[in-house]
């Protein structure tokens, strides 16, 4: 789709899977729109890559069952309203019972080059240090969890808040070679088998309260 140069541009800061669905929306309606992306100028302590949409926490969209679950009838709307997270995450699928899991790499890659390729989209790669300027008419701020010190302070002072309260982190990523398989076993949860699954697509690691910690 193309558009129009007299239309201002909007600006999205923070290319996370909010972020690039955001800037793929607005640019799908016409409209031209600038994602501000601060990898690789700056990072953070879970990122890898420079890549958008980039996983660091689990690699699954949790159930993708629209019948019976309201997780899964989120996905079934999305991919109705032509939404570029789950076209990309249904291209990079990988086994997971009932969930929708994908390939954190090849997803990456295929959001990051789909927004790289609109002619609507400009990708800006640098740290909005505070604030966005006044002078940005209309912006959509999606850094989430990892949103740099400056920036978080700033929305912090602009919100009269004493702090904000959204960082979570409950999934470890662990190397396969790490896990004793004599103690650990597959198995889906409630034993699904979901597209090219067999019923085990996870490994279950059971673990007392000293092993977790």
């Amino acid at each position: 789709m193309t558009t129009s140069s007299a239309i201002a541009p909007i600006h999205v800061v923070g290319g996370g899977l909010a972020g690039s669905e955001a800037a793929w929306q607005i640019a799908e309606a016409g409209v031209p729109v600038v994602l501000h992306e601060m990898r690789p100028e700056r990072g953070t302590d879970a990122h890898k890559t420079e890549g958008l949409a980039e996983l660091v926490c689990s690699n699954s969209f949790r159930s993708d069952d629209s019948s019976s679950n309201a997780v899964g009838q989120l996905h079934w709307e999305m991919r109705r309203l032509g939404s570029l997270i789950m076209a990309k995450g249904d291209a990079h699928q990988v086994p997971a019972g009932g969930a929708l899991a994908v390939d954190r790499d090849g997803f990456s890659q295929a959001v990051t080059a789909a927004l790289e390729a609109h002619p609507n989209v400009t990708i800006e790669r640098g740290e909005i240090a505070g604030l966005p300027p006044a002078d940005w008419d209309k912006v959509i701020v999606a850094t989430g969890p990892l949103t740099s010190p400056a920036l978080a302070e700033g929305i912090r002072s602009l919100t009269g808040a004493s702090e904000l309260a959204f960082f979570d982190a409950i999934a470890p990523i662990v190397h396969f070679d790490s896990i004793d398989m004599d103690v650990a076993w597959f198995q889906s949860r409630y034993d699904k088998a979901g597209p090219g699954g067999t019923g085990a697509d996870y490994i279950n690691c059971p673990l007392d309260r000293e092993q977790y910690e």
